[in-house]
């Protein structure tokens, strides 16, 4: 890849209602901006599963459903790396810690699985959460795309 290739730089910002059914719209949405880097199916797969994720966990845990809520997602692609940061204004987290442990959820009543933050960090590169009581809480993760032209050349 060329140097000025490496130091490209686009993004976007998308922000919509804490209602389940945005979270396909942000899903396709991340998915479209991501795909001028041409990535492989898998890669595509995983960084729709990670926003499917992270959108959920905000609309459920941050908000408790409810549709008044904002959630912003910002996706940005500098060279052939993708940084995506969902963030709310919701709840936040009491215990970043033991939210972050496999198969914990704070809401069993609703059959969840409690593995999104284990599927965020396995799926991503870099996976960095912080949350403030009262505050929100924000998902910042990054991926490095492997071209498929690449895997061609």
């Amino acid at each position: 890849m060329s140097k000025e290739k490496a130091m490209e730089r686009n993004f976007m910002t998308l922000q919509f209602a804490a209602k389940s059914e945005n979270e396909s719209f942000a899903r396709v949405t991340v998915a479209a901006f991501i795909s001028q880097l041409d990535p492989t199916m898998d890669e595509l797969s995983d960084l729709k599963t990670v926003v499917s994720e992270a959108v959920t966990n905000s609309i459920i845990h941050g908000y408790d459903s409810d549709p008044e809520g904002i959630v912003t997602i910002t996706a940005e692609i500098v060279g052939d790396t993708v940084t995506l940061t969902v963030e709310d204004r919701g709840r936040g987290i009491e215990d970043l810690e033991l939210a972050k442990q496999p198969l914990y959820t704070s809401k069993p009543e609703l059959e969840r699985s409690g593995m999104g933050f284990t599927i965020m960090e396995n799926f991503m590169d870099e996976f960095e959460v912080s949350s403030e009581p009262g505050s929100g809480t924000s998902i910042k993760m990054k991926k490095r795309i492997e071209s498929k032209k690449a895997l061609y050349n």
